[in-house]
């Protein structure tokens, strides 16, 4: 029990560090409102869900060990971050969502959230890296493995819902057209800057 209360407040705090993801999450809460930030979250955790299982199983190792499958995802997902950063830079202020776009906004939120997690390969490296130190050997390694994968889920959305209350909140502060275009272009801004700290990154 005490291991899984240390595992928790690692998991939380590695989630509560600035990345792409919180950035997606604080984005989209004052860009489209908390459901279409929540969608986003979901993704995030659904992507951290399937990241976390790749690194229970072989896959994990074959993809830490590969020099080539390591840059090769850490390329695709320098480019995503970097094109998402383009994006966000050049977006126009909204005020109003189009009628009828609503299922395809939401779609593409989850997506988003799904895309930016999924494309970092540190996070297979980090799941790989702290699974093993909070492993009791003489239980079910399987049983301990999801419960650790859908405890560090279930805290991606909670904590990112935190932030996304807290963007909601200071929304009033933040939706003029002025200071929505400054918030486009500081978020573009990071989301190269993670782009190219990830491009430049070694293991």
């Amino acid at each position: 029990m005490e291991s899984y209360i240390l595992y928790v407040c690692l998991a939380g705090a590695t989630i509560s560090l600035p990345g792409p993801a919180v950035m997606l999450t604080l984005n989209n809460s004052v860009q489209k409102g908390r459901k279409k930030a929540l969608s986003g979250i979901f993704g995030v955790a659904t992507a951290i869900l399937f990241i976390s299982a790749i690194s229970a199983t072989s896959l994990g190792v074959i993809l830490t060990q590969s020099a080539f499958a390591f840059s090769l995802i850490k390329f695709f997902g320098a480019m995503y971050l970097l094109y998402l950063g383009v994006k966000t830079w050049r977006a126009k202020p909204s005020f109003e969502v189009t009628l009828g776009s609503s299922h395809h906004s939401y779609s593409r939120c989850f997506c988003e959230g799904f895309l930016v997690s999924i494309s970092n390969p540190k996070a297979i490296v980090f799941f790989m890296s702290v699974f093993p130190q909070f492993i009791d050997a003489s239980k079910d390694h399987t049983i301990q493995l999801l419960v650790m994968s859908v405890t560090f889920s279930c805290l991606v959305v909670l904590i990112h819902s935190v932030y996304s209350f807290i963007a909601h909140k200071a929304k009033n502060k933040l939706s003029t057209e002025k200071n929505k275009l400054r918030m486009n272009k500081v978020s573009g801004g990071v989301f190269v800057g993670f782009a190219v700290g990830l491009a430049s990154s070694s293991r």
